[in-house]
């Protein structure tokens, strides 16, 4: 399988129009279960879930860690080793193995960078779902590279991100950590289209004194690569951040889908309403966060007339900057507004579920 023409998303919106998608992690420590609900409530997209209370393997950090160049783990401490000579011939193997996978995703090398059973339980169960039942669309995920190169740090507690070799190497091994699922995807049904979110939270933290010297070009250019790398391989290209941050970056780097919690932060993609409205009109989604998953709470007490409610609000922060409401409901999704990893099993199974019928009740309202 050869790197296809660019992937474009208009020939898909009206399929994708306020349908469901789930973001990440579940709490459950219980394999079965946890696929179960992704069965229940998620049977148009189903999704791979991050299991990190069955096995630390699984936080979203660790898990993309596989393959890494120099990584080092010892007791609680994890850190790249830039200088040894393995190093450096890991780093030599890793660029090589790249450029021959994205000339032929049918290249077996793809293989050894997998998420292995090791770090996700949940990805061979997901896997039989899509061979089962043919869905249009699946969802997987990677880690963004913003985050995990501002997570990881070199042995002197420096962020990689200012080391431009490995920043690059975690810029490439996302990568193919990406193709990697896009091949296993189709591979399970050809009829399915993969959906893969970049899960980036710190680019919330951009501008802030922690990253004062990052520019945005710099995050823009990462975070490009990898989104046209996905979107190349034929998938749709998503981005995920639970906070505040500054929407042009996502909508430069290229991506398909914006996905933001649309219940606590929806005012702030209008600050960007006029690149909003251009992305949009280029067929572009956005994916509300509706469902607060990180406001225990707000969770116990909401309804779904509530969240029919929130969703309303967030369209019209952007209708009063003069996008048109039809556009918008047209290119809208519905998720909850993060993983729901850190809820009790009760509270997250509640989320996943209003989330689905938050899908339905607004195809149902809006006739779609």
């Amino acid at each position: 399988m050869t790197i296809e023409k660019k992937f474009q998303l208009t020939a898909h919106s009206s399929l994708l129009t306020l349908e469901c998608l789930a973001i990440g992690s579940l709490p459950h420590k219980d394999l079965n279960s946890a696929m179960q609900t992704v069965k229940d409530n998620f049977s148009q997209i189903p999704f791979w879930p991050q299991l990190a209370k069955l096995s630390k393997n699984e936080d979203m950090i660790f898990q993309f860690l596989e393959g890494l160049p120099g990584l080092v783990q010892e007791d609680e401490k994890t850190y790249l080793e830039n200088e040894s000579d393995e190093f450096f011939e890991q780093l030599e193997t890793l660029f090589m193995e790249y450029e021959e996978i994205v000339s032929d995703l049918d290249c077996e090398l793809l293989n050894k960078y997998e998420v292995s059973e090791a770090y996700s339980s949940t990805f061979s169960p997901f896997l039989q779902i899509i061979k089962e039942t043919k869905p249009k669309y699946a969802k997987g995920q990677i880690v963004g590279p913003f985050t995990l190169t501002t997570t990881l740090t070199d042995k002197e507690g420096k962020c990689v991100f200012y080391d431009e070799t490995l920043r690059e190497i975690i810029v490439k091994l996302l990568s193919l950590k990406a193709l990697w699922q896009i091949k296993k995807i189709k591979q399970a049904s050809s009829q399915t289209t993969p959906i893969i979110f970049i899960d980036e939270p710190s680019i919330s933290q951009l501008g802030t004194s922690a990253f004062i010297t990052i520019s945005k070009e710099e995050v823009v250019e990462i975070l490009k690569e990898v989104s046209d790398l996905i979107k190349s391989a034929g998938a749709i290209s998503a981005i995920h951040c639970c906070g505040k941050c500054d929407w042009s970056i996502s909508i430069e780097s290229g991506v398909n889908i914006l996905n933001l919690d649309g219940f606590f932060f929806a005012q702030s993609l209008s600050l960007f309403s006029d690149k909003v409205k251009t992305f949009l009109s280029e067929g572009g989604f956005i994916a509300w966060g509706i469902v607060p998953t990180l406001d225990v709470n707000t969770l116990e007490k909401i309804t779904i007339n509530d969240l029919v409610q929130k969703f309303d609000e967030a369209l019209d922060y952007l209708v009063k900057k003069g996008i048109d409401k039809s556009l918008l409901i047209n290119q809208s999704m519905i998720t909850p507004s993060c993983g729901a990893g850190s809820l009790s099993i009760e509270l997250a199974e509640k989320a996943m579920r209003l989330t689905n019928e938050l899908s339905l009740k607004l195809k149902e309202k809006f006739n779609k």
